[in-house]
């Protein structure tokens, strides 16, 4: 039977804002929902509840908690008068407010501007609102499934100490502001954890926290077994992917790797392993994860972003990422799409470009595969002022909400200045909170700006451009799309180049790219115009037969 909430603003209040997004989270959980609106005398509520007999009634008071003591008073005896006092009542204020509604005995459950919206949707379920293990979803498909269109929170910590990961792993566990906490090891752990005899012990605490041992993984978990008990995550290393894969799925219950497929080798130095042998290595891992049932992220195409490759090696590789995922038996798939990446990309570029990206990558969808979107900002978009940055990291946001992701990969406004702190953390994820909600209130589609369509359909026709060269280039191959060699060759003839890879003997490097309107193109230097696909193609095939 339908459950309904009869919902009112009490006494002078006209702030129904709360209310509103309340009852829509109601609604989605499947309530009849009575809305009486602002500035409802007591008298007028009462009636209201004798007439629609309700589950429960959500009040709001938003004013002086001075007077609000005095209508909670009124409210009392009122309801004790009708003989109500057997139904069930919410509230819902400020937090001066909601300390006076507390002591009024009217209440069996009080929400702030402090409540997340995760204890809003479990009272909603009649969950218990405290913190109990057994109500937070321990795997990533779950997680999502129990929140979603509200996405989860993802955000990236570890510190050169591992007494202060620890604890602040503790701290934003309590706090209960995100779903997944990413773990930054740091450099020595990633590229030698299995071999510490290896490791420049000078260089500890670079770039994340210095883990050394299985032990020091579980005490990072432990630490997180408390508030909303998030999910905890890590990348697969720079080498010895595998076993440090089964290490992680061991000791933090790993909710999904993070694999790369072109990256981590001799073609951008963060690793040893030869370019072949680390796509192949790279597979292995995608397919042990897949035989496993553990999601898996290829974090790809933004890598070719990040070194100023065009839009349509983006978009190219964010498909191909996807495709040998599936050919290697993963069953659920975390797509990442980096906004603001390159730096200089306009928002309508952006989302044109992750539009591409989606309809790729979800064409590959099936009974055997499932997608999720995760959205972040990227690292080099945020400035060194943190106040500039807040805004950066609020407008990115609301840019990445367009595409309904399902995972939001909070950035710290911090980044550009100094690696994020537990409170960092928790500043940024309540940032994105704030955004995020006032996106699910109702915001127009920014899909649907004729720039942001031109864009994509243009690219749509580039990529196919370039698949094709790929199944032209590895010809005689079962599958050139997950061929090592085929993707090897690639590479080095410059059918997926880089800017940044002037001068790299494991790359061809001659592919120029201008930000023009926006976005990032491949361009003639010489003639000072944009290339197409198609001729950016057809002068590589000439140079490369010549």
């Amino acid at each position: 039977m339908t459950k309904t909430i009869l919902a009112a603003a009490l006494g002078d209040c006209v702030h129904v804002a709360g209310l509103v997004h309340f009852l829509r989270l109601a609604e989605d959980e499947g309530y009849r929902t009575i809305m009486l609106g602002p500035a409802i005398a007591i008298p007028e509520l009462i009636g209201a509840i004798i007439e629609t007999d309700p589950d429960i009634v959500a009040i709001s008071y938003r004013l002086t908690p001075e007077t609000a003591q005095r209508l909670f008073k009124e409210l009392h005896d009122a309801i004790k008068e009708a003989g109500l006092g057997g139904r069930r009542y919410i509230f819902g204020g400020t937090l001066p407010v909601c300390r006076v509604a507390e002591r009024a005995g009217i209440f069996e459950a009080i929400f702030s501007g402090h409540s997340n919206v995760d204890e809003v949707i479990a009272y909603l379920r009649g969950e218990q609102r405290e913190h109990r293990r057994e109500r937070w979803p321990d795997n990533l498909v779950d997680r999502i499934e129990s929140k979603y269109p509200h996405p989860i929170i993802r955000h990236h910590f570890g510190l050169p100490s591992m007494e202060d990961t620890v604890a602040g792993i503790r701290k934003i566990a309590e706090a209960g502001v995100l779903d997944v906490i990413s773990l930054g090891p740091d450099q020595n752990a990633q590229g030698s954890f299995f071999r510490p005899e290896e490791m420049d012990h000078s260089q500890d605490g670079a770039g994340g926290v210095p883990v050394r041992s299985p032990d020091d993984f579980r005490r990072l978990y432990s630490a997180s077994r408390c508030g909303n008990y998030p999910l905890l995550r890590c990348y697969s290393g720079t080498r010895d992917l595998l076993k440090m894969a089964s290490l992680l799925v061991d000791t933090i219950h790993n909710a999904w790797s993070a694999v790369p497929l072109c990256w981590y080798n001799d073609l951008d130095g963060r690793g040893k392993r030869p370019l072949t042998e680390a796509i192949r290595e790279n597979q292995e891992v995608m397919r042990w994860h897949g035989e496993q049932g553990i999601p898996v992220e290829v974090n790809e195409a933004h890598h070719w972003s990040l070194r100023e490759a065009h839009d349509t090696i983006a978009v190219a590789m964010a498909f191909l990422a996807a495709y040998n995922a599936k050919a290697m038996g993963v069953r659920h798939y975390v797509a990442q799409y980096m906004f603001n990446n390159p730096p200089g990309t306009s928002f309508a570029m952006d989302l044109a470009k992750m539009l591409a990206k989606i309809e790729f990558i979800e064409s590959l969808h099936d009974g055997t595969f499932t997608t999720y979107r995760q959205t972040r900002a990227g690292l080099a978009s945020f400035p060194a002022d943190m106040d500039v940055a807040k805004g950066q990291l609020a407008s990115s946001v609301l840019l990445q909400m367009a595409v309904k992701p399902h995972i939001v990969h909070v950035v710290s406004f911090s980044e550009a200045d100094h690696a994020a702190t537990a409170e960092d953390v928790m500043e940024s994820c309540k940032i994105a909170r704030g955004v995020i909600r006032n996106c699910l209130y109702g915001v127009p589609d920014l899909t649907l700006d004729p720039r942001v369509q031109r864009r994509k359909a243009e690219l749509m026709e580039e990529v196919e451009v370039l698949l094709e060269a790929l199944a032209e280039l590895g010809r005689g191959s079962e599958d050139p799309w997950t061929d090592p060699e085929v993707l090897t060759r690639a590479i080095k003839i410059g059918l997926l180049d880089a800017s940044h890879f002037r001068s790299n003997p494991n790359a061809r490097g001659l592919l120029e790219t201008k930000i023009v309107d926006g976005a990032c193109v491949a361009w003639d230097a010489e003639r000072k115009r944009r290339l197409t696909e198609k001729e950016r193609i057809d002068r590589l095939w000439s140079e490369v037969q010549d």
